[in-house]
């Protein structure tokens, strides 16, 4: 009876990350120091979706999906110093 507890909890977690009816799209969340921003200027400059951001030393590597031209998104890592 497991599996279908475990798929309420997906469609939850799915409901609750759905985007924004206002449009915006673009969700940056504040993961240390200056990576907030700088994941905001990776996410402007590639026109991508942003999929990770990690603190690295001095550094933060931004991961986003970038997608093409009716193919599937590619994933673009940037590591951008603090």
């Amino acid at each position: 009876m497991a599996f279908p507890l475990s798929v309420a909890v997906v469609a939850a977690g799915l409901v609750a990350s759905a985007p924004s009816p206002d449009g915006a799209g673009t969700l940056v969340l504040r993961v240390a120091g200056d990576c907030s921003a700088a994941a905001a200027q990776v996410v402007e400059q590639t026109g991508g979706q942003l999929l990770s951001v990690q603190p690295v030393g001095d550094s933060c590597i931004i991961t986003v999906l970038v997608s093409g031209n009716g193919q599937r998104p590619r994933k673009v890592t940037v590591k951008v110093p603090m």
